[in-house]
């Protein structure tokens, strides 16, 4: 009986109450929208650098020697030492006993992906000038499986690496400063001074130009035989975890147990993340002020019908009506209007939010990317679906707390 009352009063009133339904639908719109487009993009902007980065890098950073040498004479040691101009260790780039590490490494049930890659600093010779730039050797199946490498290929074809004999894969920046196209042949210097020629056989671009202006690819024995160096030498492994959140731990782990320097995943994006953090509160902060916006809709509209009714609350508590009955039709209102909002908020959410992942975004920067990106989270519909009905409850609850301590006796006698 309630909520027949209510829906009397509401179709009574169906303007007033059509226009709160569209507030609380457009609030829901906006937030599934807004929602999904923005932690869709932040996904693309991480994507570009996390796609390409192992979940624990293991290599050999230069520094200087922790203990000094004037640091362990016993008669200084009473002493504090100001030592300046300290050079780096005498030690390699590469790690040592990299074979067994590997080994140790595939063996270990929390890694899935063991990948060795060597990073050759050299020199691209381009007639008279040489462009400084970093050739990575790396095993393409593995970056392929893992690391997603040719989704960023835009030229040639990535398997080639392996099966060709001195070939390179360009940085699209490097490749544009030198004018080289695919199956042209290109020379190398490396840090001793050798030289070396390389056949084109792909472009990548990854959509940094910090990385596509200087960074290449080739297959490990070619990157070895451009060093100099025999089939052991490494100077990273990459390692692909089970379970990323772990990569701290096993981070810190791995440089224990091997004795090596380590970088997991979340040390060495930790901007990127904050970035994205920053831009999530900013995207929930106006989604949720659409809400709260919508709310004060519901609440100023049910407070105007509650003195447009006045006499029908008099009638009804007149007849026999509680207090509670009257608050009760009231909250029944809102939280119809709650849920038709709310529902038409998360079908039109979703028709925006399929309208925009289909429209077309080309760039060159980014040529992985074809349309808008789009995060389809099931939790965003339940989200705005929860918030809509708890945003009309509050805004419903005030007017039907004020209608259910309604006198009818002074309404009567007022009339």
């Amino acid at each position: 009986m309630l909520l027949d009352i209510a829906k009397t009063l509401m179709l009574a009133r169906l303007r007033h109450s059509v226009i709160a339904a569209v507030g609380v639908t457009f609030g829901i719109t906006m937030f599934i929208t807004l929602v999904s487009f923005m932690t869709g993009l932040n996904g693309m902007l991480d994507s570009l650098i996390l796609n390409r980065t192992p979940h624990v890098r293991i290599y050999n950073n230069i520094t200087a020697t922790e203990i000094q040498p004037i640091e362990q004479v016993d008669s200084l040691k009473s002493s504090y030492p100001f030592i300046s101009s300290v050079k780096p260790a005498n030690t390699r780039v590469e790690i040592y006993n990299s074979l067994a590490i590997i080994k140790a490494l595939k063996n270990d049930s929390r890694v899935i992906a063991v990948s060795p890659k060597i990073n050759a600093q050299v020199f691209y010779n381009l007639g008279a000038i040489d462009l400084n730039g970093i050739i990575n050797g790396i095993d393409i199946n593995i970056e392929n499986k893992h690391y997603r490498f040719n989704d960023y290929m835009i030229a040639g074809n990535s398997a080639d690496l392996e099966k060709v004999t001195n070939s390179i894969i360009l940085g699209k920046g490097v490749a544009d400063k030198m004018l080289v196209n695919l199956g042209e042949t290109i020379y190398v210097t490396n840090a001793k001074g050798d030289r070396t020629p390389l056949k084109v056989v792909g472009i990548f671009q990854l959509g940094l130009a910090t990385v596509d202006d200087i960074q290449s690819y080739s297959s490990i024995a070619t990157a070895q035989k451009l060093m100099g160096e025999p089939s052991s030498y490494f100077t990273d492994i990459q390692v692909k975890l089970a379970d990323v959140a772990m990569a701290p731990q096993i981070a810190k782990e791995f440089k224990k147990r091997f004795g090596v320097d380590t970088e997991d995943i979340q040390t060495a994006n930790a901007q990127f993340e904050s970035g994205t953090r920053v831009r999530n509160i900013i995207t929930y902060a106006v989604s949720v002020t659409l809400l709260i916006v919508a709310g004060f809709g519901i609440y100023n509209i049910l407070n105007m019908m509650i003195y447009e009714k006045m006499d029908a609350i008099a009638i009804l508590k007149a007849t026999g009506f509680s207090g509670g009955d009257v608050s009760k039709i009231f909250m029944n209102m809102s939280m119809v209007i709650g849920i038709l909002g709310g529902i038409g908020g998360l079908i039109f959410g979703t028709v925006f939010t399929i309208i925009i992942d289909h429209i077309p975004f080309k760039t060159a920067a980014l040529p992985a990317i074809d349309t808008y990106p789009i995060n389809y989270n099931p939790w965003y519909y339940v989200i705005g679906l929860v918030f809509s009905l708890a945003t009309t409850f509050v805004a419903g609850y005030f007017p039907a707390r004020k209608a259910s301590r309604i006198d009818p006796v002074l309404i009567i006698r007022g009339k």
